[in-house]
């Protein structure tokens, strides 16, 4: 292309015979992989296979602020000063600017958009390699505006990514890229956007307690989620907080725990609901069952097993997991399980919590409870079968306590603990 003038009037001319629906051969998007060297490991296989030492497995940089809970002194709410200028998310593939050119008119009908792209890009001389082609068949009408934003407008509404090598001309086309969020220096924030990632089902993430960032892969829906999430908080939202205990309980008498004694144990009232899920139910209580007291209730009854012990945090109308393995033996059958909750703040301090507990082959129960702030809640009569333990007889209980973290907005960062 010699000039500026050439160019644009080659676009109009283009756009002229797409829409006319003149007979045009595909564009041919060429492929940039080459396969990488072919790497072997001269390493025993299957049951003899060297694997990495547990305890080096068992490092986990969260784990002091996440696996630890004060039950004696807890905040049942904490207000939390942040600098909304510190949330930043970007993504870690490098581009160049692609060349400042005018498209006055691109018309496309119903292609993929690697073959949108090659069209638009053709007369610049600017290759188009799709990684993982094909991709959503989109179309487009009287497109105009720079080159960049031509390009952004299809990308975009295709939901893929792409980059630009100004050396090699070329426009390489992904479904998925590398993203870093950066959050404000605060743990409570920045539990809760791990936990709301894992709650999307990502777990290849990596989080920089340094830098308060976290790393991971997205696909372009997660990415406008996280979006979501910090646009969210430009409103001052409220963050709920779980502190949670797991417990399994093998009765001394090789019987089942007949719970109700809790009605004999405490005074009337002190349990305020119960509700049965497909398997197991779920009691509110008031705080005269607590952490201690639950343990001399089932101490009395069974050998009691703490399995994991630790929080996880919910922004309101979000949807975040804990996973018990994490704090707490993964040679155990139950590291499996995950604890999801879905949580909203209604008036009077009253907080809904849709409760899901699952394992790594599905889900195993759900719950929705509604307690208001001081109330506690727990989830008996998950058998220890469910984890492949028929014998001796036991049970999984999940205590429960619901916090709410208020959020507000400062010029400065306040270094805060939950």
């Amino acid at each position: 292309m010699k000039n500026r003038t050439a160019f644009l009037g080659v676009l109009a001319s283009l756009a002229l015979l797409i829409s006319c629906r003149a007979a045009q051969k595909d564009e041919t998007v060429p492929q940039t992989d080459t396969p990488s060297p072919r790497v072997t490991f001269d390493m025993p296989q299957g049951r003899n296979a060297i694997r990495t030492p547990d305890g080096a497995n068992a490092l986990d940089l969260e784990t002091p602020l996440r696996c630890h809970v004060n039950w004696q002194t807890q905040q049942l709410i904490l207000t939390l000063p942040f600098n909304n200028t510190a949330f930043k998310l970007r993504s870690l593939q490098s581009s160049d600017s692609l060349p400042r050119l005018e498209v006055t008119g691109f018309t496309f009908e119903t292609m993929p958009a690697e073959k949108a792209l090659a069209k638009l890009l053709k007369e610049a001389d600017i290759k188009v390699a799709a990684k993982d082609a094909p991709y959503p068949s989109i179309s487009g009408e009287d497109l105009k505006g720079e080159l960049q934003d031509v390009v952004d407008m299809i990308t975009n509404a295709s939901g893929i990514f792409y980059h630009y090598d100004e050396n090699k001309k070329l426009l390489t086309l992904s479904r998925r890229s590398d993203q870093v969020v950066y959050v404000p220096k605060t743990r409570p924030i920045m539990l809760g956007l791990l936990d709301v990632l894992r709650g999307a089902g990502l777990t290849d993430i990596t989080p920089n307690w340094s830098e308060y960032s976290v790393t991971f892969n997205a696909d372009a829906e997660l990415r406008d989620k996280i979006k979501q999430l910090i646009n969210y908080f430009e409103s001052n939202p409220t963050l709920i907080a779980y502190d949670v205990h797991v417990f399994k309980i093998t009765p001394y008498d090789g019987c089942d725990i007949q719970w109700k004694a809790l009605l004999d144990e405490f005074n009337f009232g002190t349990i305020t609901t119960a509700q049965t899920g497909v398997i197991g139910r779920i009691l509110t209580t008031t705080n005269d069952i607590n952490i201690n007291t639950l343990q001399r209730f089932l101490g009395s009854k069974a050998n009691v097993e703490s399995l994991s012990e630790g929080k996880f945090v919910v922004p309101n109308l979000w949807l975040s997991r804990f996973d018990v393995g994490k704090c707490g033996q993964m040679s155990c059958a139950e590291s499996e399980l995950s604890v999801l909750a879905k949580a909203s703040v209604e008036e009077n301090n009253y907080v809904t919590s849709d409760v899901t507990l699952e394992k790594s082959n599905g889900q195993i129960t759900q719950f929705k409870v509604k307690n208001k702030l001081g109330e506690n809640f727990m989830i008996i009569g998950l058998p220890t079968e469910i984890f492949g333990q028929k014998e001796p007889k036991g049970e999984i209980v999940v205590f429960m306590v619901p916090r709410l973290i208020k959020t507000m907005q400062t010029a400065e960062n306040i270094k805060n603990n939950i």
